[in-house]
């Protein structure tokens, strides 16, 4: 059982450190990361360490028989000590969660080097890497170690199922209360696994043997702590996926404004002060588009300034009663409008023809208090909009980064 699930458990471990190592050099003072980060290396650590080829492996090399045993155990100490302080940061002031922390780790160490002092005691003659803690059950130092390990070890895990549940409880974002009621499920069916362990050194004393639940130990503790792991690893996934959808938005926003952008930079290049790099350059180089689709709204908006004496009052009384025939809501309304008020304007400025009463935008009437709010005007506007055909074509939206100034 041990050799099926370790390296599923390893996989899901190792695959959460890699996922997090790449943010650590941008977030190293975000402690709870840092902390979480290498809650998932020591686990895989200790799941890799733990598999019967690496135990053999290991005990060759060091020439120390079951090496493994606190190797492994002792990572999944430094595991518990990094779960109580990424908790700590998630629900403590950053102080009080500092001062935990360093008591979480120096409480890992005194245990590690327990477990150490005890394991040089038990000099074990036989590599056990499936049946170890059975087998050596009757040893008295090695019940000594089982009940400081697994001791150590449930009063972890009831802690953590404890105050996990008691957090989900508050949590207001939706993802770490899940993620929290993931990590209190998991410790308590890892429970099994100590239960079972103690209870062999137990047995060896009473008179009953547990070895028929080996098998069901190990997956016990291996299921429960890979439920931890996809606890823990929710709220940052959630966090990741939501930053991946912002950003694609935000790109197909970009590329939704270009037409309209486009025209009005065509008529008066002088609203662009920096010709554009390619977006599928911008792209491919994975960056973010919100900073270029800010500044693009700004060129409209300057662009529909630019254009303010050339809007026809008679185009706008025209477009409002052929798009009121279009059961459009308010907000719509006024795109449409302000979008054929752009077109019509865009061929009196191709004909240098400007007007003596220049009639206002539609949408100069709307609310749009915020720059989101603007933004999905803008959206709207461009969805209505159809570039007139003119003389000069459009340009293009992957033109050198020189000045957009010209003569």
């Amino acid at each position: 059982m041990k050799d099926i699930l370790h390296p599923l458990c390893l996989a899901i471990a190792g695959a959460g450190f890699l996922f997090l190592l790449r943010d650590l050099g941008k977030s190293r003072r975000d402690h709870a990361l840092v902390a979480l980060a290498f809650t998932y290396g020591f686990s895989a650590l200790s799941y890799a360490v733990s598999l019967t080829w690496v135990w053999l492996l290991i005990d060759d090399t060091f020439g120390i028989t079951n090496i493994s045993v606190p190797l492994a155990q002792g990572c999944v100490i430094l595991v518990f000590a990094l779960q109580g302080t990424v908790l700590a940061y998630w629900s403590k002031p950053p102080a009080e969660a500092a001062r935990r922390t360093r008591h979480l780790l120096m409480g890992a160490a005194v245990v590690i080097a327990g477990m150490a002092i005890l394991f040089t005691l038990l000099t074990p003659a036989t590599t056990r890497p499936s049946d170890f803690a059975t087998y050596y059950s009757h040893d008295p130092y090695y019940q000594a170690y089982v009940l400081l390990y697994f001791g150590t070890y449930t009063v972890a895990e009831i802690y953590l199922a404890r105050s996990c549940w008691k957090y989900a409880k508050s949590a207001t974002n939706r993802s770490i209360a899940i993620g929290l009621r993931l990590i209190a499920i998991g410790a308590v069916i890892t429970l099994g696994y100590s239960s079972i362990r103690i209870g062999a050194v137990i047995g060896a004393e009473v008179g009953f043997s547990v070895e028929h639940l080996n098998s069901f130990a190990w997956a016990c503790g291996d299921i429960g702590a890979t439920i931890t792991q996809i606890g823990y690893f929710l709220p940052t996934l959630a966090r990741r996926t939501a930053s991946a959808r912002e950003w694609t938005a935000a790109h197909i926003r970009y590329r939704r404004l270009h037409h309209l952008w486009a025209a009005l930079d065509q008529a008066e290049p002088g609203i662009t002060l920096r010709r554009p790099a390619s977006q599928r350059a911008v792209i491919l180089r994975g960056r973010s588009a919100e900073f270029p689709l800010l500044r693009r709204r700004t060129e409209i908006r300057q662009g529909q300034k630019v254009l303010r004496r050339y809007v026809d009052p008679a185009v706008r009384v025209e477009s409002e009663y052929r798009r009121g025939t279009e059961s459009l809501n308010d907000a719509r309304f006024a795109a449409a409008v302000t979008a054929d008020q752009i077109r019509a304007a865009l061929i009196r400025h191709h004909a240098n023809d400007p007007v003596d009463t220049p009639a206002a935008y539609a949408d100069a009437e709307l609310s749009l208090p915020t720059t989101e709010d603007e933004l999905q005007h803008l959206q709207r506007v461009a969805l209505f909009f159809t570039p007139p055909q003119l003389a000069i074509p459009a340009a293009s939206d992957s033109s050198s980064t020189a000045s957009g100034a010209r003569s």
